[in-house]
């Protein structure tokens, strides 16, 4: 299988028309336990015209083994970063979509604490739906771009950032509740997982909401 590095082509056309890009791209949309992430990157022309860190991809295509040093790659080379969050029983009160509305929104507010003037930036908005403004009240320009996080460098990096954080996070949730193996599956529908659920039933981080019984295996 050939792997598509990512470039910055559209980031520097767009930073033509806009002083900064904020980059955005979920991870653990389909999992049936644990938060949905969205990792948002910051990306002005100075950074577009430095190196692409070594080994930056989308997250799914990194070795697990890898991901938390192109992770830290990632976080140096873009000017700020952040990860937003929405837990299990917020996606289980308002549904997946408008969690990650709601996750995107609060990366893009840790942003703006840390100094960065979002209403500057044009949101690079990774898949074919603007989640973001569909959530709520916002005055961004959110630009939604399909397979962004394996062709644009800013979204690869917000990918790769957001998915050490929630495999981070999944790791001390399975010290709470090792019999899920979620330091394995990260959540997703694992055959092990699956087989904890119906033994043990569900815990306070599992989707309630979804139909879990039938949720597909995916490992």
């Amino acid at each position: 299988m050939t792997v598509v590095a990512p470039r910055l082509g559209l980031e520097r056309r767009l930073l033509k028309e806009h002083p900064l890009i904020i980059a955005c791209d979920e991870v653990g949309r389909g999992a049936l336990a644990g938060p949905v992430a969205v990792g948002a990157t910051v990306m002005d022309a100075a950074g577009a015209r430095r190196r692409i860190p070594a080994g930056l991809r989308d997250s799914k295509l990194v070795a697990e083994a890898r991901r938390p040093e192109v992770a830290e790659r990632a976080r140096a080379w873009v000017r700020a970063s952040s990860v937003g969050w929405a837990d299990a029983g917020e996606i289980d009160r308002v549904g997946i979509m408008r969690a990650l509305g709601l996750a995107a929104q609060r990366a893009i507010a840790d942003l703006r604490a840390a100094g960065v003037v979002v209403e500057e930036a044009i949101v690079l908005l990774d898949g074919n739906y603007d989640y973001i403004s569909a959530a709520g009240p916002a005055t961004l320009t959110v630009r939604p771009v399909i397979k962004a996080d394996r062709d644009c460098a800013s979204a690869s990096a917000a990918s790769i950032i957001a998915k050490v954080a929630r495999d981070e996070l999944m790791a001390r949730l399975h010290d709470e509740s090792p019999v899920y193996q979620w330091a394995r599956n990260k959540g997703y529908a694992s055959a092990d997982h699956r087989a904890a659920i119906r033994s043990h039933g569900l815990s306070p981080h599992h989707r309630s909401s979804w139909a879990i019984a039938d949720a597909p295996t995916l490992f």
